[in-house]
């Protein structure tokens, strides 16, 4: 028992407050039926994260996230929403992996990794929304897995 608390004496000091609350927020971990934009991805580690936004006038309204993942899959997830929301469309490209890194401040160097994954998730719903705004007749047809 000494152990265990001993252990998350140390979790909890070796992160910073930012980390600690992006990972364990959940407001925004969410499936939107019928986004503006959807982006998944599965990271070598096993971790899938999907991205879902809501768009309007070409300006990021919500992003919320689903992952079955780690702790530093969601904390990504959650910064990722938290950077992109209210962001015109061509300042949200510029949000990179480093960003999320940065942001985060103790995310393990060998966990970047997750940092990559969301970004990925985050782009690709970008670019969903940009084809859906090409051809909005698609939007009818269900993209996600759920």
């Amino acid at each position: 028992m000494e152990e265990t608390k001993h252990n998350e004496t140390d979790f909890l000091q070796t992160h910073s407050m930012r980390y600690l609350e992006m990972a364990f927020r959940t407001d925004k971990r969410e499936i939107i039926k019928n986004p503006d934009g959807y982006g998944s991805r599965t990271g070598v580690c096993g971790d899938t994260i999907e991205i879902f936004l809501t768009v309007q006038n070409d300006c990021i309204q919500s992003v919320s996230y689903y992952t079955e993942g780690c702790m530093n899959t969601n904390a990504c997830g959650n910064t990722v929403a938290l950077l992109a929301e209210g962001k015109p469309l061509d300042q949200a490209w510029e949000i990179k992996p480093e960003t999320i890194t940065d942001y985060l401040e103790t995310l393990p160097p060998h966990e970047t990794h997750c940092a990559e994954l969301a970004i990925g998730a985050f782009y690709l719903a970008l670019s969903d929304y940009q084809e859906m705004k090409k051809h909005p007749w698609k939007k009818s047809y269900t993209r996600t897995n759920r």
